[in-house]
């Protein structure tokens, strides 16, 4: 099987062409800076004929960027994946796409699982779940896969506060489960070679670390890692990117298991290479 990674340059598509290329697969880079210049004629152009399953390494998992840059927010989480979605169709070709706990906005009670419908409060959740709707009906031959939080996104938060001093406001009101790069990408490399093996399992999962936990809490198993400076601190307090937040984006993953064999794994055994990643100043990142 051929696959395309599609990438720009964080960390996530790096990290799955590495352990994709251990595997017996074909696989190709497709680094997209810029995702408002991929055109159907730009695709053609990039997407080998070859190509068997197109797999969306752009990962979009900051709330705060997207409500910034509204219109790159739509290029990269609506109109790129639709557009290699019509490309994918006319050629026979199947596509793994990101979405995010996003699309939900909070309001229940318990964990969401993967047919809840999508109700987002910000501008990220509101392009995926438009994006998720349009896959459905445009390409049989897909997967989409929710993610958790991004626990890079809360470490770079509190590695950036920490060359200035104070303390990081981290609401607690609002819970959820991380996921680290290097995991997801071990989720999606799995439901890759499944794929290979001729599985038809095409719809919608979610994978999120294991173990819930609110952003406070998150805040102060960071500050326990070797290297975080002692004076930083956290506070149990709404920042001002908090109204972004849905106050439950729990996700029961119990799917991605069932049908992949793809367990859950802690998101707290991730958390040393997770700063490390953060610290060696990668792009984006």
């Amino acid at each position: 099987m051929h696959v395309l990674v599609v990438h720009d340059y964080g960390p996530l598509g790096k990290v799955l062409l590495e352990r994709l290329g251990k595997t017996h697969l074909n696989v190709s880079p497709l680094l997209v800076s810029d995702p408002s210049k991929a055109t159907a004629t730009a695709l053609a152009n990039w997407v080998p004929e070859d190509t068997d399953l197109i797999v969306n390494a752009l990962w979009l998992d900051d709330p705060e960027k997207a409500e910034q840059d509204r219109e790159a927010t739509h290029a990269a989480a609506f109109a790129l994946p639709i557009a290699m979605a019509e490309h994918a169709r006319e050629r026979g070709m199947a596509l793994l796409q990101l979405s995010s706990c996003y699309v939900f906005d909070g309001r229940k009670q318990g964990a969401y699982i993967s047919s809840n419908p999508g109700q987002p409060i910000n501008e990220l959740g509101r392009w995926q779940w438009e994006c998720e709707q349009a896959l459905r009906t445009s390409l049989p031959r897909h997967i989409i896969l929710r993610t958790g939080w991004s626990l890079a996104r809360i470490i770079r938060k509190l590695n950036k506060q920490a060359a200035h001093g104070g303390s990081v406001a981290l609401p607690g009101r609002c819970r959820g489960q991380p996921v680290a790069v290097a995991d997801l990408a071990r989720v999606m490399a799995a439901i890759v070679m499944q794929l290979d093996c001729g599985a038809e399992v095409w719809g919608s999962y979610q994978y999120a670390g294991a173990e819930a936990v609110n952003f406070y809490e998150l805040g102060l198993d960071i500050l326990g890692l070797p290297g975080i400076p002692e004076h930083l601190r956290v506070v149990d307090d709404m920042p001002e990117w908090g109204h972004l937040e849905p106050v439950n984006t729990t996700m029961v993953c119990s799917k991605i298991k069932n049908t992949f064999g793809i367990k859950q794994l802690p998101w707290r055994n991730w958390l040393s290479e997770e700063l490390k990643m953060v610290r060696a100043g990668q792009p984006d990142y």
